[in-house]
């Protein structure tokens, strides 16, 4: 008789986890006309020797909807930080008021809107693809049980399990999905 299989569903489901996690960390860095917080989520500044992300050298505020501001604790790392945003790619234009950045953020136009919803759809399939990835090692798992003797039944319930967990977060990067393109087409 075959000891008892005993698949590690938690450590699958903590895997499709952090696909979920990134996606929506690389949901965050997508602009949607409005301004917010995690837009520099993304920025890396030279501070003290290291890449520091921006939130850790100053208060990252959102004082109204087309507007974000830093107020830079240290005022030798005011330039830095301003560099760091012009040369991240996120097309906005830093203005200097001593220690503190603003940064306005621009209306969009309707097609950098269909653009960036291209782009959102781009990064769940690439979410997709790293749950499914979790699911055929799963998978694979139960087939070398069935090959060390598992009965089909067993092989059964845990194929089910492990589908249901996929099923359960593809829907979870689908409705990610559809909640960021609404929130990207929003005028």
């Amino acid at each position: 008789m075959a000891e008892e299989f005993e698949l590690d569903t938690d450590d699958l489901q903590r895997r499709m986890e952090g696909a979920m996690g990134a996606l929506k960390t690389e949901f965050a860095s997508l602009r949607t006309g409005r301004a917010s917080a995690s837009i520099l989520e993304p920025v890396m500044v030279d501070a003290y020797g290291q890449r520091t992300p921006v939130n850790q050298v100053g208060t990252v505020n959102v004082p109204e909807s087309r507007m974000v501001t830093i107020n830079v604790w240290d005022k030798a790392l005011v330039g830095k930080v301003e560099k760091a945003i012009r040369e991240s790619g996120l097309g906005i234009n830093p203005q200097l008021n001593g220690t503190i950045i603003m940064l306005p953020i621009p209306e969009l136009n309707e097609e950098r809107r269909k653009e960036l919803t291209k782009v959102a759809a781009q990064y769940a399939e690439h979410a997709r693809v790293a749950v499914r990835n979790v699911r055929r090692d799963g998978m694979d798992q139960i087939k070398k049980a069935k090959a060390d003797g598992m009965s089909e039944d067993d092989q059964k319930f845990w194929e089910t399990e492990v589908q249901d967990l996929t099923n359960k977060f593809i829907a979870q990067v689908d409705e990610a999905l559809e909640t960021k393109q609404a929130e990207i087409m929003q005028v």
